[in-house]
């Protein structure tokens, strides 16, 4: 289907733009559980998921439901950290196909960029797309306004 994505309901009624007529009635209801990171994580990647989750769960929008969109950001963010620090180390760019004259001076040599950049870019985009689907980018969260619930008086079932 070519278009915009459909907000899910749930999104719709954080952000106060929901109605009636919009909504599906018959749309499954998300888990009220907050997910857990999966196995197949890697400790940093669990870690990341861990932070994910405070941020959704605060926002009011996390559930066990989401944990496999979730472990995939995770997953891609630790990606970006690992390029990153592969770029760091290795530079950019990279001399490749070097060839030597008769005098052993650089005859001719070609600069490569780095592998890394590449899986860098490209995991960077995907994160931002799933990211966004939680509504954690600027312009995603403008949209979302988070209802607190008043504080309850402890004491008031007592009187």
């Amino acid at each position: 289907m070519a278009g915009r994505k459909r907000t899910p309901d749930h999104l719709k009624v954080v952000a106060g733009t929901d109605r009636p007529d919009r909504m599906n009635p018959d749309a499954p209801k998300p888990a009220a559980s907050m997910p857990e990171a999966p196995d197949w994580l890697s400790a940093r990647g669990a870690e990341i998921f861990d932070q994910l989750v405070a941020i959704v769960g605060a926002m009011g929008i996390g559930s066990s439901s989401d944990a496999a969109m979730l472990a995939l950001a995770s997953s891609r963010l630790e990606e970006v950290e690992i390029c990153t620090a592969m770029i760091e180390d290795g530079g950019r760019t990279f001399v490749s196909n070097v060839t030597y004259d008769d005098q052993g001076r650089v005859a001719s040599q070609q600069i490569k960029g780095h592998p890394a950049v590449a899986q860098r870019s490209e995991a960077m985009r995907h994160a931002q797309s799933l990211l966004s689907e939680f509504g954690l980018s600027p312009a995603a969260r403008s949209k979302v306004s988070v209802n607190t619930p008043d504080e309850q008086n402890p004491f008031a079932a007592l009187g």
